[in-house]
């Protein structure tokens, strides 16, 4: 079982001085060179599912945000229960006037039923706490505020062997002792059982040791 203090050890990294390294040395660095998976993919998957009606969970510094072209008619809205990330990310997209949730994803959010078309979750799993089977459950409560047929997607890095190489393996095991990872037992199987339990149409694919993965609200 979770608690409280786990989940809040998976964003304590995140603090404004981080933040001002992280564009730097998450989407140049650690992508290309530890992760595998260019940072283009990612933004060419951000790009290709966001929808006018917009919720980004996990926002980090609004990297993806920024760097998409946002029809007129957006109502974008971030979550995050670190408020340095979500000021940062606002920031990056201050002319859409996002809305601002300080949420955590594994509790339910019934005032946001069914309310989103598009919802993204980048490099978000492996940082929660638990296996795949308890990380489920924030699937489950994304899932929840999409309206059906909306679409789910985003990334997350993978612990499978045949995925890694050493400097991933070294780097993998050094972020979950800080324990702002928990991915030692996140698998591509176990991600897509667990995204099939809650979407329909869903497709993950592997590059490096990142999965991109994406769902239709059933």
């Amino acid at each position: 079982m979770i608690t409280k203090s786990d989940i809040d050890k998976g964003h304590a990294f995140y603090t404004p001085f981080t933040l001002k390294l992280y564009n730097f040395i998450v989407p140049v660095f650690n992508n290309h060179f530890v992760w595998r998976c260019p940072t283009y993919y990612q933004l060419r998957e951000y790009r290709r599912y966001v929808t006018p009606l917009h919720l980004d969970i996990g926002v980090g510094t609004g990297f993806f945000l920024k760097r998409t072209p946002w029809p007129a008619d957006t109502q974008l809205s971030l979550m995050d229960l670190n408020p340095a990330c979500l000021e940062a990310a606002a920031r990056s997209v201050n002319w859409l006037k996002p809305t601002i949730y300080l949420a955590d994803i594994f509790e339910v959010q019934p005032h946001l039923a069914n309310k989103f078309t598009s919802i993204s979750m980048n490099y978000l799993l492996h940082c929660l706490p638990g296996n795949m089977t308890v990380k489920k459950q924030a699937i489950s409560n994304a899932a929840s505020m999409l309206r059906s047929g909306g679409v789910l997607f985003g990334s997350t890095i993978l612990s499978d062997p045949e995925l890694q190489n050493f400097l991933s393996r070294r780097v993998m095991s050094y972020f979950n002792k800080k324990q702002c990872f928990s991915n030692l037992e996140d698998t591509h199987a176990m991600l897509k059982q667990a995204l099939e339990e809650n979407l329909s149409q869903v497709e993950i694919q592997i590059i490096g040791c990142v999965a991109l993965f994406k769902g239709i609200k059933k």
